[in-house]
């Protein structure tokens, strides 16, 4: 089993100022980096408090690389759609030489409305852009000249090179975040990328199921699913001793203002075409957190971990959204604490007591 910090922070200017958010954050994954944990993830939003803080991930990512020895960093995901694709394979493969090749690629579609619209993207294009963007990324990264055709920006045919050369040879391992669409599970598979999954949106049962899309398509396509990763993203809590009451107590307040963020970044609804079936409802934040609750693995006590996979997960990405119950040694709030990420492959690694994370 892998584990990892998955970084989705919830912003709030009136408690916290952007440069403490950076400051634990950095501390955090230096001391993830100490004691083994497998990998830093952090998101890409923009404009608004459910993640806004990292529009620009390439940057802090790079900034964590010169901090850390080991510890894997991923993009959680590029929003492709947002992006050009040709910057992206650039920053990128900065990232990859500068982190001497522990850089994961993950590319996602992207969901707010306001994202879309302030940088003039159609959300209709979204899973056509991430499909050829992916794509023309791998092209550009083999070198030794970029040649593409594309629908959605200049060709490329110059006869110049990517510059610099990726470090990971062929390239670095390709994620995809997949949320609820059966066609992107199956096209993640279908290509052989990884599978990075939000987990906590929905109950067991159905985390399960979607996990299973990707594994059936995976054996349709002609491909072992031992070798293939799927990373799940769990919120996570620590606690010195097995204590349900004050867990509820001490998460309260954070989850609702974390279910809170993210109804406020989804204010406008996607476009229904593209992203049919994908609804946010407009919850009361005690309903929102019961359902957290409900859905989260929550670890307490002495173990480091309670988690029931939802699924032949090989990692799991977790959340300690709640942060630790004192504002020492790098502890942290919900407003700047990760996720656990942890990757299911077949036994388990105990990586140390977050209680001070």
């Amino acid at each position: 089993m892998k584990f990892g910090l998955f970084y989705l922070p919830t912003y709030l200017p009136g408690l916290r100022d952007v440069k403490t958010h950076y400051r634990n954050i950095i501390e955090q994954v230096e001391f993830a980096d100490r004691i083994g944990i497998d990998y830093a993830w952090i998101v890409e939003h923009h404009f608004v408090r459910h993640g806004g803080i990292f529009p620009a991930n390439y940057a802090f990512l790079s900034y964590l690389a010169a901090r850390t020895k080991r510890i894997r960093l991923g993009t959680g995901a590029t929003v492709l759609p947002l992006n050009d694709p040709v910057r992206v394979a650039e920053q990128a493969a900065t990232l990859d030489q500068l982190s001497q090749g522990r850089f994961d690629f993950g590319v996602g579609r992207g969901f707010i409305r306001d994202e879309f619209d302030i940088f003039g993207v159609d959300m209709k294009e979204s899973r056509e852009r991430v499909e050829e963007g992916v794509e023309l990324i791998k092209q550009v990264w083999a070198g030794p000249t970029m040649e593409f055709k594309s629908k959605f920006r200049p060709p490329l045919g110059a006869g110049l090179p990517l510059l610099p050369p990726i470090y990971q040879k062929p390239h670095p391992p390709i994620w995809v975040a997949c949320l609820m669409s059966p066609e992107s599970f199956e096209w993640t598979a279908q290509q052989g990328y990884n599978l990075l999954y939000v987990a906590y949106h929905v109950d067991h049962p159905v985390a399960a199921e979607r996990i299973g899309w990707y594994r059936d398509a995976l054996r349709r396509h002609g491909r072992a699913g031992e070798d293939h990763e799927v990373c799940c993203v769990y919120h996570a809590h620590f606690l010195d001793s097995e204590d349900d009451d004050r867990l509820r107590e001490t998460v309260h307040k954070p989850m609702s203002e974390y279910a809170a963020a993210g109804i406020e970044a989804a204010r406008k609804p996607p476009d229904p075409t593209a992203y049919r079936g994908l609804q946010f409802a407009r919850a009361r934040s005690d309903h929102a957190l019961a359902a957290h609750l409900r859905r989260a693995n929550l670890a307490r006590g002495s173990r480091p971990l309670r988690l029931s996979p939802a699924g032949p997960a090989t990692g799991c990405g977790g959340s300690p959204d709640f942060g630790a119950e004192s504002d020492q040694a790098g502890a942290g709030t919900i407003m700047d604490c990760p996720s656990i990420a942890c990757e299911f492959c077949g036994s388990a690694k105990i990586l140390g007591d977050f209680s001070r994370s």
